[in-house]
């Protein structure tokens, strides 16, 4: 029988026929849920929150040495100076002095008795206004006693090679003995430089003292729960007394997944100090110095390979930059040894890491975590083969792929099950004309003497889920009002990547209401605790399937009440756009709502996902690691002025992987703006410290990241179609986040090919990266001098040292052979 309290609100209809889609279904082309804000100046950022009445300005004071101890230090004038409150030291710290991830206490919060890198916060100025605070923090008196500074890669592997954390090795097969058994082999040194994440909001954080120990935390960070542990141990308070919340920030990159800790513990500390709230932005200079950045990487690398161009063994050495402390270096160098194959089978492989301690900042998470660099490698080591053996590298390529039933275990002995490169690449490859261009580009730098044309196609296979398994799993919060409004919480963090609006459209789906009825809610540790950072391409996979469970389970409540109320079958019961068909009745789903609520249902729901078949054994080097693999890729034409080094992208076609994609429209934005990003990486982006371990890249004015004169002047982009997700992810739908970022390799490799080119292809050019119009001149000059040394057609291999040189590193070659050959190279490759 129906309930006595709720109302009959529903009218009898006739048979339907197809219902109408809601409004910001999932799979549609939705705009972000904050662009019209973004663009309007309307979007509220940590900044543009009222400040409290009484509040401070934070800034630091840091260190002017790269290496020393503090003998003495005196703050009397900086507590002199105009408009200062307070002043804070080590000494001051409550709990621990340590802002460190990873449980390695190798971080302090201010240094007391040793600086380690130029930048390094000393104390912390409070003062009423920022200004006040900014000109207070320079005038420390502070006496030095200088040590030696490690800066370089080089240096660090000259001397005692100190590491931050526990190096890994991968092993597959016997890559020794595949290497001695290999027809040919070739070895070299690739060095890849860093990068800066160039976030458009800076870093930032205002804390606001609460009763007791409770102390709210606006943040720009990837990480809520992460600041709220690190602020816990700074104040030696319960986490429960620690509130972070954010609702959006203006970018990340993984630049805010642990460099945010310092700002929160600061402001925390000062708040709980002084009883007033407090907030710290540091300038765009300084935010430069004091953050880490994306890892520098010198590789070793040694392949061995029959006379087809098929892989018979690999070994590499990945040295990193990983700077004072551990931060996140060991997963990232981890990260690194699992890409280093690409899409690319070796039937034996050693794999190993070294992550070096130098006294320069604390390297740190960017945008796809050190796989970029291990997937640089692996088509550096394709590129060698190709000019070994006189071939196209897209030949090469394909050759190495992954196979579907055999020639398909990873070196960390997870099996490749869901393989789709050769089938994405022979799509981009006859969409894009690559065969009848390379004929064009041939043609073209035959006749041209100044400028030269380059191309290439290069494959991306990405694995999506954190290597730490812990973290693959989130929560959500789910609240229906009696008027039919939603409102949604999760532990995901909105950066710019269309998170909330994909997460929304989940919930839209799932009530099948229209998308303007759901309200999603700033992320908040006292919402949804215990959350993972919104990294590693994870954000939609989980906090969508958390959300969906929170979602369902309220669905699944409704449904209970309106079978029983109306005396239908539970299957009765369909959800149709904004209204619900209860039997041979018709309801909104406000009425449906409002009558669950009179009948006393519950409409407010949490849920819980964990990635499942995930398991690594870091000190076995073998596991599951992956649940699953994003694929796309990209091929890039580029001119470049031999006289000058200079160079324009003339045309980019990328195919990606999206599975079958949760937002199409953001997931294009996402993988344009994540190979612009990539492409920034390998080509302009350039980090450069002096002799002292000072930043001088470290503003707009030094730094350069592209412009939108450096897009692509075509620039064609399609999202892989009829290839649905094979596991049970959201939807079928893949992750975007990273994957993209490396489809800027195209780029690179197009102007190494360009820079061949004036060599005849003869050579494999070994660029290093960034590619800045400097080091491609020097390649090109490098070579030029290796042909003019050689008395016949046939020259000689360049000699040299590698990594360090601007064409980049070289192994040795005998002469080529005279005559054949596909006209791409004319290098024979080394024999055993």
């Amino acid at each position: 029988m129906p309930d006595a309290m709720a109302p009959d609100v529903t009218t009898p209809i006739a048979p339907v026929s197809t219902p109408e889609r809601i409004q910001g279904a999932v799979h549609d082309p939705r705009r972000h849920e904050s662009a019209h804000k973004h663009v309007s100046g309307e979007a509220v950022y940590v900044d543009d929150i009222a400040e409290p009445a009484g509040l401070l300005h934070v800034y630091l004071g840091l260190s002017s040495r790269a290496h020393a101890r503090i003998r003495s230090i005196d703050l009397s004038p900086v507590r002199q100076a105009p408009g200062v409150v307070a002043v804070f030291t080590a000494e001051d710290v409550p709990g621990v002095n340590d802002i460190g991830c990873m449980g390695k206490h190798d971080e302090p919060l201010f240094a007391s008795t040793l600086v380690e890198h130029v930048g390094q916060p000393i104390f912390a100025v409070a003062a009423e206004t920022r200004d006040q605070a900014r000109r207070a923090a320079k005038l420390a008196v502070i006496e030095y006693e200088e040590l030696p500074a490690v800066l370089t890669i080089a240096a660090a592997r000259d001397g005692e090679r100190t590491l931050v954390t526990a190096p890994m090795t991968l092993r597959v097969g016997d890559a020794d003995a595949a290497l001695a058994k290999a027809p040919h082999r070739v070895e070299g040194r690739l060095a890849i430089g860093g990068q800066e994440h160039f976030y458009l909001e800076s870093q930032i954080a205002m804390a606001v003292p609460g009763e007791d120990q409770e102390v709210l935390i606006h943040v720009s960070t990837q990480h809520p729960t992460e600041v709220q542990h690190i602020v816990a141990h700074v104040l030696d308070l319960p986490s429960a007394a620690v509130t972070v919340e954010v609702r959006r920030m203006g970018g990340g990159f993984g630049g805010k997944e642990t460099q945010s800790n310092l700002f929160a513990a600061c402001t925390a500390l000062v708040a709980k100090r002084t009883g007033r709230a407090a907030k710290l932005r540091p300038d765009r200079d300084d935010d430069f110095q004091i953050t880490g950045k994306r890892h520098d990487f010198e590789i070793d690398y040694r392949v061995g390979f029959d006379d087809s161009g098929l892989i018979q063994g690999v070994d590499m050495l990945f040295a990193a930059k990983a700077g004072y402390a551990a931060d996140l270096s060991g997963p990232v160098t981890d990260r690194a040894l699992f890409h280093a194959d690409n899409g690319y089978f070796y039937p034996a492989a050693r794999l190993e890491s070294l992550p070096l301690k130098t006294n320069t900042v604390s390297n740190t998470a960017f945008r796809g975590f050190g796989g970029p660099q291990g997937m640089v490698a692996a088509e550096r080591v394709i590129d060698e083969i190709a000019f070994a053996l006189g071939k196209d590298p897209l030949e090469i390529r394909k050759r190495n792929f992954y196979g579907s039933d055999d020639r398909n275990l990873t070196p960390y002995h997870q099996t490749v099950t869901d393989n789709i490169l050769p089938e994405l690449i022979a799509q981009l490859e006859e969409s894009s004309g690559y065969w009848q261009r390379r004929e064009q580009i041939r043609a073209f730098n035959a006749t041209s003497r100044i400028l030269r044309k380059g191309l290439a196609l290069t494959p991306v296979k990405f694995g999506i889920s954190f290597t730490a398994s812990h973290y693959n799993q989130a929560g959500a919060l789910v609240h229906v009002y009696t008027d039919g409004s939603i409102q949604l919480n999760h532990g995901g963090i909105e950066m710019g990547q269309g998170l909330y609006t994909k997460v929304a459209q989940v919930v839209a789906e799932e009530f099948q209401v229209d998308i303007a009825t759901i309200r999603p809610t700033a992320t908040n540790t006292g919402k949804v605790p215990n959350t993972s950072a919104t990294a590693a391409s994870s954000g939609s996979d989980l906090n969508g399937k958390a959300a969906q469970a929170a979602a369902r389970t309220i669905r699944e409540r409704l449904v209970a009440f309106a079978a029983e109320n109306w005396g239908v079958a539970p299957d009765a019961v369909r959800f149709q756009r904004n209204r619900v068909l209860v039997g041979d009745r018709d309801m909104s789903f406000a009425d449906l709502v409002r009558a669950a609520y009179m009948a006393r249902v519950q409409l407010s729901a949490t849920g819980f996902y964990k990635t499942p078949k995930i398991h690594w054994d870091r000190a076995a080097g073998r596991g599951t690691p992956f649940y699953y693999f994003a694929y796309g890729a990209a091929c890039a034409e580029v001119t470049v002025d031999t006289l000058t080094g200079e160079y324009v992208v003339d045309r980019v076609d990328i195919l990606h992987d999206c599975g079958r994609s949760l937002n199409p429209a953001i997931d294009r934005g996402q993988i344009e703006g994540g190979f612009v990003q990539g492409m920034g990486w390998l080509t302009m982006e350039e980090l450069w410290w002096d002799a002292q371990g000072r930043l001088r890249t470290h503003a707009p004015s030094t730094y350069k990241i592209p412009a939108c004169s450096d897009r692509p002047r075509i620039f064609n982009v399609a999202l892989l179609e009829n290839a649905p997700n094979r596991e049970d992810t959201i939807f079928r739908s893949k992750a975007v986040g990273e994957p993209p970022f490396m489809l800027g390799m195209s780029v690179f490799h197009a102007l190494s090919d360009a820079v061949a080119s004036v060599a005849g292809h003869r050579f494999c050019p070994r660029l290093d990266a960034p590619a800045t119009p400097e080091r491609v001149l020097g390649c090109i000059a490098a070579l030029r001098e290796r042909m003019a040394d050689s008395p016949h057609p046939n020259p000689p291999p360049l000699g040299g040292g590698g990594g360090q040189e601007l064409c980049g590193s070289a192994a040795e070659f005998p002469p080529p052979p005279s005559g054949g050959g596909s006209g791409w190279g004319q290098e024979e490759p080394s024999q055993p």
